[in-house]
């Protein structure tokens, strides 16, 4: 029966987000509300439980993703992540323009949240598709499956950074796995699935084309791709030590205080805040006004991430979980397997990645404790599951058949099967690096 309830649930929240168009944020807690009366939990005890699940979530995550959103803001708005972009184009030359879309995808969207990096990027696809008279599916499908990957697997996005602290995962192990497995897949889903793709029709519109920055205020190139890939050289640096130094060699404590994710993101943005601001010219206050707007943009986000560990907390409460774990774990499939599957199925019926992702982690995390899983491996099955088939109930879908100008048999045909490529490729590469590591 307790089975039956929960699905019953995540069918109503299925229904509240996608038929009903309600917010994924009051979706979640009236499903937790609800989900806590009909699994039986005493009623002065629900409110509780969905506080503390609340609290717990955003508890570790608030820092790194408002960090990350202001970090990401400031490379959007001094021009440095299209600095970036000009820079590779320039290195690559016109016949591996495919490959310079790819790494600037990938270095772009490790520190962007996938929205701000589609809307910063698709202005420089089009300007280049005109430039070389390229087809604009065969240019910027590679940079987009490049985007979608780093939003799934990489910390510090909020789906796999939200993984690794419900899953007890390490951020910086997490993220050295997480590029093992990125790799191929956005060059399976990228430049060789485009190949494919080389006939499809589009005439790509001219929308949201970045403002201008004034040229003195430009940082250099060296700057930009340093201080955007600051914060993933600490994560990589804090999780290499310990493996390359002595147990008790010099500088673990300091190094471990600065491997914190937080330290980490608070360290790269006032390196940011310097480099990109006080070095160009900007005023503090306009430095500020630029982190404030940051903040808004993932307002909305944070709440989401924050109700989805409200429903968590009451299937842990009412002994919900621990009560699927013990079904699943008769269920003849591998874990990281089982975790992939729930997310790509919530996925396919919600149309957030992030939705899935949090939703598949109250689910699966008691198995994984009792099948003594690794953390960081699942928090990239899980990752990988929920980018799935992304279709008509996902806004990146239409975001890219809008932009694109495209009908909606050639976005499927396009866009949502390289998102099942991405998925697909990922969960290999996950279990193919299950045989390599130890827990």
């Amino acid at each position: 029966m307790t089975l039956v309830i929960v699905l019953l649930c995540i069918a109503g929240l299925v229904v509240l987000i996608s038929a009903c168009k309600v917010n994924a944020f009051l979706a979640f807690l009236v499903v937790s509300l609800l989900a806590g009366v009909l699994l039986g939990m005493p009623l002065a005890q629900i409110a509780k439980s969905v506080e503390k699940g609340i609290g717990d979530t955003l508890g570790s995550l608030v820092l790194i993703l408002s960090l990350g959103a202001m970090l990401g803001k400031l490379l959007a708005e001094t021009g440095a992540a299209q600095n970036l972009a000009t820079a590779l184009m320039r290195a690559f030359g016109p016949r591996y323009i495919q490959w310079a879309m790819v790494v600037t995808g990938f270095i772009i969207g490790i520190p962007l949240y996938y929205g701000i990096g589609f809307v910063l990027m698709v202005p420089l696809i089009f300007s280049i598709v005109y430039r070389y008279k390229l087809p604009a599916i065969y240019l910027g499908l590679p940079m987009l499956a490049a985007l979608s990957v780093t939003h799934g697997f990489l910390p510090p996005h909020p789906s796999p950074a939200a993984l690794v602290v419900q899953f007890g995962a390490n951020m910086g192990l997490t993220l050295l796995y997480g590029l093992a497995v990125a790799i191929p897949a956005i060059i399976i889903a990228g430049p060789l699935f485009s190949q494919t793709l080389k006939n499809l029709a589009s005439e790509p519109l001219e929308v949201f084309t970045p403002a201008p920055v004034a040229e003195a205020k430009v940082p250099g190139t060296a700057n930009s791709f340093f201080t955007a890939l600051f914060p993933v050289l600490l994560l990589m640096l804090a999780a290499g030590y310990p493996v390359l130094a002595r147990e008790g060699a010099p500088g673990q404590p300091l190094v471990a205080l600065l491997g914190q994710p937080s330290v980490v993101m608070l360290l790269a943005v006032a390196y940011a805040t310097y480099s990109l601001g006080w070095r160009t010219g900007r005023s503090m206050p306009q430095i500020m006004a630029i982190y404030a707007e940051a903040v808004k943009d993932i307002s909305l986000i944070l709440l989401i991430i924050g109700a989805s560990g409200a429903l968590k907390q009451v299937l842990t409460d009412s002994g919900a979980s621990t009560e699927i774990a013990g079904l699943l774990q008769h269920v003849a499939l591998p874990p990281l397997v089982l975790g992939w599957l729930m997310a790509a199925i919530i996925r396919a019926c919600v149309g957030s990645a992030t939705v899935a992702g949090l939703t598949t982690a109250g689910l699966i995390s008691p198995l994984l404790i009792q099948t003594h899983t690794n953390p960081n491996l699942m928090v990239l099955a899980v990752g990988a599951g929920s980018l799935m088939f992304s279709h008509v109930n996902d806004a990146g879908f239409w975001m890219f058949k809008e932009y694109f100008n495209l009908s909606v048999k050639d976005t499927l045909r396009s866009w949502s099967v390289m998102e099942a490529l991405v998925s697909v490729t990922g969960l290999v590469g996950v279990l193919l690096l299950n045989h390599l590591v130890h827990f």
